[in-house]
């Protein structure tokens, strides 16, 4: 509750807040501000995007007032291929809908991949601290491996082989399980460093004169305060980890064709950049989406960073 005072009180983190919530309402209320209509959306498959024709040209918002066209689309006044607020893509994928599911995309992306790195890391980094000896040898010398290899190169090597390997059937997992591969080590390293300094403290060391067991001591007592710089790098993590999706998606490794993506939305520009000044509609609004999504989680990051590290305040890397 206290933390949550001082984000309320900080403007930056306050900023983060509005536009996180604002994202996370969009994406609870995708079934109604974008609702899927048969025959041109699937309402058993609400990821994909409604498509409205198969010409190779994108198409204008279909009105000067997208507000207009948006509250039609909400209540039904019109089919959702006679009204599009924000255009289409190539092959007619309207960006309205895109742009709005593509949101319970970015969340699922970004809590999926980062929890999944944040608890390798946490069980690596944290045995490989406390028990030490060829434990700690073997597990910082797998993370050394892995940390050797550039981390988006890597990420799109493994997507590529394993999209050539399982094709379409791989779905989303593919590029979320190549992003999680090549992601965990940052944490390992954080949390093993945190938990070399807190084993030694007084309470630790009491825990263990006392007779408690290594991991009744490691779980109840070290890893609940040496957790919070990792958490901190984890909140600043998840608009990253939508990022490098996004590039995936992007290079046709990510999310399948026609799905709602923001980075999938933005590859269908690949083929209209020279003309981009009359086509800016298909990448200003996905544009817009992964820029504040990413800029809010790394305002509340960057205030977590500054209220749980004290030492860190009014300080910036680079």
């Amino acid at each position: 509750m206290k933390i949550l005072k001082q984000l309320l009180k900080n403007p930056l983190s306050f900023t983060g807040i509005v536009i996180v919530l604002f994202f996370a309402g969009v994406a609870i209320a995708a079934p109604w501000l974008a609702p899927p209509v048969p025959p041109y959306a699937f309402p058993r498959e609400p990821y994909r995007i409604a498509q409205c024709g198969y010409l190779p040209t994108p198409q204008p918002p279909t009105n000067s007032n997208p507000f207009e066209e948006i509250r039609k689309v909400v209540t039904r006044q019109a089919k959702i291929c006679e009204v599009n607020p924000f255009g289409t893509t190539e092959n007619q994928y309207d960006l309205y809908y895109g742009v709005v599911w593509g949101t319970r995309m970015a969340f699922f992306v970004g809590l999926v991949i980062t929890g999944a790195n944040l608890l390798i890391g946490l069980i690596i980094g944290s045995f490989s601290a406390y028990f030490g000896r060829w434990i700690d040898e073997v597990s910082m010398r797998i993370t050394d491996i892995f940390l050797a290899f550039p981390f988006l190169i890597a990420a799109v090597t493994m997507a590529a082989v394993l999209r050539a390997k399982f094709g379409s059937s791989g779905g989303l997992m593919v590029g979320v399980l190549a992003l999680i591969v090549f992601g965990w080590m940052g944490y390992a390293r954080l949390i093993r460093g945190d938990i070399l300094s807190v084993k030694e403290r007084d309470y630790a060391l009491a825990a263990r004169a006392v007779g408690a067991n290594g991991f009744r001591i490691l779980f109840r007592h070290i890893i609940p305060n040496a957790i919070f710089p990792t958490l901190v790098v984890a909140s600043m993590d998840i608009g990253s980890y939508v990022l490098s999706f996004a590039a995936l998606s992007f290079l046709g490794l990510g999310a399948q064709p026609g799905f709602a993506d923001w980075g999938q939305i933005i590859s269908f520009a690949r083929n209209w950049i020279p003309r981009l000044y009359e086509y800016w509609y298909i990448v200003t609004y996905p544009g817009l989406a992964i820029l504040l999504f990413v800029l809010g989680w790394n305002l509340i990051g960057d205030a977590f960073r500054d209220i749980l590290d004290p030492r860190l305040r009014g300080t910036r890397v680079g």
